[in-house]
């Protein structure tokens, strides 16, 4: 009797779990399914923060909460609201980035080109970094947290170099490298900057200043010379950088509809996370022919994609591949977007990927469309299109390989670890290595 009671009871715990899921299912389905209300005279707010991810989230719990910002869905944001009439001004607020400077630049672009719909658009500081204030000038005006610095200051490249760590504990890294300026190995085998690696490194710096000065300059109306001597100055206090030109007044949030006439009347904030449920067809945007969108983002490696807070973002050849021909069967799509975000990886999967371009550049237009990265395989794979596009901060270049290994058998001696062999037939010799991945 106690056994069939159990039995009951388990059975009704399954039948419970599986209404509940199935209720959430109906739920997020409906919910997702509704556009949201936007209200007349709405004021749309932009949280630019994070690091810009491409990719909406996957699963169907991730809907469930507001998804972080995407480089897509902050620009369709912008693009939306310059065509829809409830909503009359946009407040930008970049925050904490994590994001470098192609993804910045392409938001920047954007808010650009949302000024030519003549809806005020302004940005609000809490705190103001090189990146935060580089998206901000693009706006009408700017306005800083009374309690806030504006931290606009100089360029630094600041990069490792381990050499000197696995000396001390016996480890030789032995790698080879195709090119001077294929510095990834360098990290290992150096103990500072090489020529090639140094040239490289200044020749980046010094032109990411300059794309700096220069968008800073026009969005505020300076020289570039006058915002060169202005960041020599820097940081800022609140105040300072109203003298300076640099912002146009502080305020708090709740303060800005005071500040600057952001529509009529009573402002109605909209958030993010609500207006990018609203489509862009249902503004008359995006009617015209189909193009996929196909996202290559992260390190490249065979097998299917995927993504670990471990190991981040996986480019994976089996998936792109599977995408790839999808996309070139499908008689509606009449173009392909490839975007890339990629360091590269592992040549074999780049040069898989490679192929299928190739393949599928003859049926139907490709556009490779470069993100914050597109070096090595990431560029590789970007070669078959038929047109490349980047930001002037993308990261490019395929300017070489390496590959190598570290002995190790130092290291093995100083702890005390030794090995041994039992074996079948003929082998190489046997060593203490730990492989280096070629890229």
């Amino acid at each position: 009797m106690a056994v069939r009671r159990g039995v009951i009871v388990v059975l009704v715990l399954i039948f419970m779990a599986v209404a509940v899921s199935v209720l959430g299912l109906v739920f997020v389905g409906l919910t997702m399914g509704r556009g949201p209300q936007v209200a007349a005279n709405s004021t749309l707010v932009l949280e630019i923060n994070g690091d810009l991810l491409e990719n909406e989230p996957a699963g169907v719990f991730d809907q469930l909460f507001d998804a972080p910002p995407t480089v897509r869905s902050v620009v369709d944001s912008l693009r939306k609201a310059a065509v829809d009439s409830r909503v009359t001004s946009v407040v930008l607020r970049p925050t904490d980035n994590a994001a470098l400077w192609g993804k910045v630049q392409e938001v920047r672009d954007a808010v650009v080109a949302f000024k030519r719909s003549k809806k005020p658009i302004v940005a609000f500081l809490e705190s103001g970094g090189d990146q935060q204030y580089y998206l901000a000038s693009a706006c009408d005006k700017v306005f800083l947290m009374p309690t806030a610095s504006l931290d606009l200051t100089g360029m630094a490249n600041y990069e490792l170099f381990l050499r000197g760590a696995l000396d001390k504990i016996g480890a030789l890294p032995d790698a080879i490298h195709v090119g001077d300026y294929k510095t990834a190995s360098n990290t290992f085998t150096e103990h500072s900057f090489t020529p090639a690696h140094r040239e490289m490194a200044q020749a980046l710096n010094s032109d990411l200043y300059g794309q700096l000065v220069s968008g800073i300059a026009e969005g505020r109306q300076k020289t570039v010379s006058e915002v060169r001597q202005l960041i020599d100055h820097g940081p800022f206090l609140p105040e300072d950088a109203v003298r300076a030109g640099l912002v146009d007044d502080l305020a708090y949030q709740d303060e800005l509809d005071d500040k600057v006439k952001l529509g009529r009347g009573s402002i109605q904030a909209l958030r993010q996370a609500d207006y990018r449920q609203v489509t862009p067809q249902s503004l008359g945007l995006n009617r015209g022919p189909r193009i996929a969108l196909i996202y290559a983002v992260g390190m490249i490696n065979t097998g299917a994609s995927s993504e670990g807070s471990m190991t981040g973002q996986v480019l994976g050849s089996d998936t792109m591949v599977e995408y790839l021909r999808k996309a070139r069967a499908d008689d509606s799509v009449r173009a392909i977007v490839l975007r890339i975000d990629s360091p590269g990886g592992s040549a074999v999967a780049s040069d898989v990927i490679w192929r299928e371009i190739m393949l599928t550049r003859e049926k139907k237009p490709v556009i490779a469309s470069m993100s914050d990265v597109a070096a090595s395989g990431g560029y590789y794979i970007a070669m078959p299109a038929h047109t490349i596009v980047a930001q002037p901060a993308t990261l490019t270049g395929s300017i070489g390989v390496f590959g190598g290994k570290f002995a190790i058998a130092g290291t093995l001696d100083h702890l005390g670890i030794t090995t041994g062999t039992i074996a079948s037939g003929v082998l190489p010799r046997a060593s203490a290595t730990l492989v280096m991945n070629v890229r």
